[in-house]
Order: C-alpha cells, then sequence, then structure tokens
C-alpha cells in the first residue's frame, strides 16, 4: 500500500471512528432524558444502566480513542498539519478537547445513574443533548471551510 492509499484508509477510519462516538455522544444523553424520568430502582431503571453502561463502554470510548488516535495520525504521521499556519486545525483541536471533556461527564453522569444518585432532570439533559451537536457543526466547518 503507497502512502497516498495508507492515508486514505486512515482518514476512512478516523471518519468512521467520529460517526461512532458522535452516535454515542448523541445518543446517550437522550437516554439519560428517559432514565431521569424513570423511577429509581425499576426495570425500566435497571435497563436504562444496562444500555448506558453497554453503549458508552462497548462504542462511545472505543471510538473516542479511535478518534483521537487516528486524527492525531493524520495531522501528524502525514505532515498534513503546518501547527504554525493551521488556525482552523488549533480550533478544531480545542473543540475536540471540549468534546473528550463532555464525554468525561456523560461517564460521571452514568456512574450516578447506576447508583441510583442521578441528581439531574431530564429536561438538563434534553438541553445537555445539543451540546454535541453543536459542536459537531463547529468541526465540520472548522475542517471542510478551513477559515484561517
Amino acid at each position: 500500500m503507497d502512502d497516498g492509499s495508507l492515508y486514505l484508509a486512515v482518514k476512512s477510519l478516523h471518519v468512521v471512528a467520529v460517526i461512532s462516538w458522535m452516535a454515542g455522544l448523541l445518543y446517550l444523553p437522550r437516554l439519560f432524558v428517559y432514565h431521569a424520568e424513570a423511577k429509581a430502582g425499576s426495570a425500566t431503571s435497571e435497563t436504562f444502566k444496562i444500555m448506558e453502561r453497554r453503549l458508552l463502554k462497548a462504542i462511545t470510548t472505543p471510538a473516542m480513542i479511535a478518534s483521537w488516535v487516528l486524527g492525531l495520525s493524520l495531522a501528524f504521521g502525514f505532515g498534513v498539519i503546518d501547527g504554525t499556519q493551521d488556525g482552523w486545525f488549533h480550533a478544531k483541536l480545542a473543540l475536540v478537547v471540549v468534546l473528550t471533556a463532555f464525554h468525561g461527564a456523560l461517564a460521571r453522569w452514568r456512574k450516578s445513574f447506576e447508583a441510583d444518585r442521578n441528581t439531574h432532570s431530564a429536561r438538563f439533559f434534553r438541553v445537555v443533548n445539543e451540546i454535541p451537536t453543536l459542536i459537531m457543526i463547529a468541526v465540520v466547518f472548522l475542517v471542510i471551510m478551513k477559515p484561517f
């Protein structure tokens, strides 16, 4: 496989990983909306616990790790980014750090649900659910348009 084909393969895997990560970041808060409305200890609540744990541990976290590894490989392993001139990349990287922190918040909230100690309302999670969407839109525009 030549360098050009390898680059395209890594880029393709990066896109798949990002899509998978975003799916988890969008779906987990939606599960929390419904979980927050379920009675602690109920069969419904216990089902949400299983769904949330599996989504986070089997899909979302591995996809986040793959997104980071593949993205940094693209940026620095293939010499795509000129760290001194690519302001769009620095902005994108900052937003990906925010998404990573959001991922960490989701993990903490999942643990609070697991322990039947959630203190947030369904409304809170409905609002929180919009955060990854807004960041995703900004990242896509940065990557495609490279405005600075």
